[in-house]
C-alpha cells in the first residue's frame, strides 16, 4: 500500500524538484491549438471573430456569427525531439490524437429596428490549449555524476537524521525526514544520497553537517528519459453584443483544467578508479499535478470601413490551485548500501497543495477583408513573464523563488499573421507565429517560430476544414535542478493535423 505525506502550507518546498520557475513557465503559455481554421491561419483572429476558437483572442469575436453553430475539431499531435548531450546525438519520438476542441454559439437579434444593440450571441467552448504528451530521450557521457546532486542538498544537514532508528522502515524515515525538523524536500534528498552509500560524512559523528563522495571516477555514462502526459484545457463562457454595424464587445469567463503527469527516469554507470568496480545507480522521479484554474478577459472589435478591422483585448491572470503527487525511487549497487535497502517502488507519496498566479496578457489586431475574396490578419501579444508567481507568497521558500523568477524572466513578445483566399466553396490558408523567448536572456528557453496552412471546404450550411501546423523551439534540459550543471540541447518539432466540421443553424 502506497504511502503519503501531506505538505499544508508547503513548509518544506524550498529547493524542490516541482514548484518552480519550470511550472510557473509551464502553465503560462497555451500552445496553438483550437479550430481547424483557427490554426491554419495561425491564431491571427483577434479582429476577425468569426470562429469559436478565437474567443481565446478577443471574447467579442463570438457577435461576429450571424447565425448559431457547433463545431468541433480533432487533433493528431506528433513531436519529434532531437537531443545533444556532450556530443551525443539522439532523437525520440511521441504520436497521440485528441478531440481538442468543441463549442457552440446561439445568436438572438434585435426585433427592435430602432435598436442600436443589434445581437446578442451567448457561447460555450472547450479547447485543448496545452498538449502536455511527450517523450524525451537523451544520453551521453560527462564528468558530472549524481553524487554531485546529493552533496548539493546534504551540505549542511547533520547526519543523525539521516540514520535509520532501530526496526525503522526506510520508506517511513523518507517521509518523516520531509515533515519534520524543517528539514523538508532538500533533507530527504540527502537522506537517499546517504542510505544508497552514494555519498559518506567527513566524519561519522551525529552533529556532521559535511560529506564526500564515495567514488572517484574520470567520466560517467548517462541515460535520461523523460515521459509526459496530460493536459492544459480551457472551458469557455462567452458573452458577446453587436452595437451598431461597426462595434462588437464581449466578455468570457474561463476555466482551467490541469493533468500532468511526469515521469523521470536517469540512470548511470562509471568505474570506480579506486577500486576498478562498475558502479550504478538508478534513480527515478514520477510528478503528478492536478488542478483547476479561472481566468476572465474583455475585449472589443471596430469595423474602420468595409475593409479595415481593429481589435484589443485583455486577459487577466490566471489564478490556478494545484496538487502536486511527487514520489522518488532509487537503487544502486555501492558497496555502503545496506544489503536490506529497498527504495525503488515509488511508494511513497509527498503531497503539496499550492498556487500560481500566471501574468495577464493583452493583444492588438488588425485585418483587412477583401469581401467574399478573402483576407489578411495581424495579432500581436504582449506579456510580462516577470509578473508571475508562485502563491502564497508569504512562504519563505516561494519568496526566493518568486525573486527569482522575476529577475529571470521578462517580457513576452508574440506575432501571428495568418491569410485566406477563397475560390467559391474552396478556402485556402496559410499562417505565421512567432513567440519571444519567456527568458530576459534568451536562454534556457529559445524563440518559438512555427508556419501553418490548411484547406476548407464549404457545404453551405456546414463545413469541412483541415490544418497543418509546424513549431519549431530550442530548450537547454538539465537532467535536475542542481549538481549536474551541463545541459543537454534539445530541437523541439512539433507537427499538429487536425481536421474541423462546423455546422451552422
Amino acid at each position: 500500500m502506497k504511502r503519503y505525506l501531506t505538505f499544508i502550507g508547503l513548509f518544506a518546498c524550498v529547493m524542490a524538484s516541482a514548484q518552480n520557475i519550470n511550472d510557473v513557465l509551464r502553465y503560462s503559455t497555451e500552445n496553438l491549438q483550437g479550430s481547424a481554421r483557427f490554426q491554419a491561419m495561425g491564431g491571427a483572429f483577434g479582429s476577425l471573430g468569426g470562429d469559436l476558437s478565437a474567443l481565446n483572442i478577443n471574447p467579442a469575436g463570438s457577435a461576429v456569427f450571424n447565425n448559431g453553430l457547433f463545431s468541433i475539431s480533432g487533433t493528431n499531435y506528433h513531436r519529434n525531439t532531437d537531443s545533444d548531450y556532450n556530443g551525443t546525438l539522439r532523437n525520440s519520438t511521441d504520436n497521440n490524437f485528441d478531440i481538442n476542441q468543441v463549442g457552440g454559439v446561439f445568436i438572438f437579434k434585435s426585433t427592435d429596428p430602432d435598436s442600436k444593440w443589434k445581437k446578442l450571441s451567448l457561447a460555450v467552448n472547450y479547447d485543448v490549449v496545452q498538449n502536455f504528451d511527450d517523450r524525451i530521450v537523451t544520453s551521453g557521457r560527462s564528468n558530472e555524476g549524481i553524487d554531485n546532486y546529493f552533496l548539493d542538498f546534504a551540505d549542511g544537514i547533520e547526519l543523525q537524521p539521516l540514520k535509520l532508528r532501530d526496526n525503522e522502515r526506510i520508506g517511513d524515515a523518507y517521509l518523516d525526514i520531509g515533515a519534520t525538523n524543517g528539514l523538508g524536500f532538500a533533507g530527504q534528498q540527502a537522506f537517499l544520497g546517504f542510505q544508497t552509500g552514494i555519498i559518506e560524512p567527513t566524519v561519522d559523528e551525529d552533529d556532521n553537517t559535511s560529506y564526500f563522495s564515495n567514488v572517484n571516477y574520470q567520466g560517467v555514462d548517462q541515460d535520461f528519459r523523460q515521459n509526459i502526459s496530460g493536459y492544459n484545457s480551457k472551458f469557455t463562457v462567452n458573452a458577446a453584443t453587436q452595437y451598431g454595424d461597426n462595434f462588437y464587445f464581449g466578455a468570457s469567463l474561463n476555466f482551467h483544467t490541469i493533468q500532468y503527469d511526469r515521469l523521470n527516469r536517469y540512470d548511470e554507470s562509471l568505474t570506480d578508479t579506486d577500486s576498478q568496480e562498475l558502479r550504478t545507480v538508478a534513480f527515478d522521479n514520477l510528478l503528478v499535478t492536478e488542478g483547476t484554474g479561472f481566468s476572465l478577459s474583455l475585449g472589443a472589435i471596430a469595423k474602420l470601413n468595409d475593409v479595415i478591422r481593429l481589435g484589443a483585448s485583455y486577459q487577466s491572470p490566471t489564478w490556478y490551485r494545484l496538487t502536486d503527487n511527487f514520489s522518488q525511487g532509487i537503487d544502486s549497487n555501492y558497496p555502503l548500501k545496506e544489503d536490506s535497502f529497498n527504495f525503488f517502488d515509488l511508494n511513497y507519496v509527498n503531497i503539496f497543495d499550492y498556487q500560481i498566479k500566471t501574468p495577464g496578457k493583452i493583444t492588438g489586431s488588425v485585418s483587412a477583408v477583401f469581401g467574399k475574396s478573402g483576407l489578411l490578419s495581424v495579432d500581436y501579444g504582449y506579456q510580462d513573464m516577470s509578473n508571475a508567481e508562485l502563491r502564497p507568497t508569504s512562504d519563505s521558500g516561494f519568496a526566493d523563488e518568486n525573486t527569482f523568477i522575476s529577475e529571470s524572466l521578462g517580457t513576452v513578445s508574440s506575432i501571428r499573421v495568418g491569410g485566406e483566399y477563397r475560390i467559391q466553396r474552396v478556402s485556402l490558408r496559410a499562417g505565421y507565429r512567432y513567440e519571444q523567448s519567456p527568458y530576459e536572456s534568451g536562454n534556457i528557453v529559445g524563440d518559438l517560430n512555427g508556419i501553418s496552412g490548411g484547406v476548407g471546404y464549404n457545404f453551405g450550411r456546414s463545413r469541412l476544414d483541415l490544418a497543418v501546423n509546424r513549431t519549431e523551439q530550442d530548450v537547454l534540459q538539465y537532467f535536475f535542478d542542481t549538481g549536474i550543471n551541463t545541459p543537454a540541447l534539445l530541437n523541439n518539432v512539433n507537427t499538429n493535423v487536425t481536421i474541423g466540421y462546423t455546422l451552422n443553424f
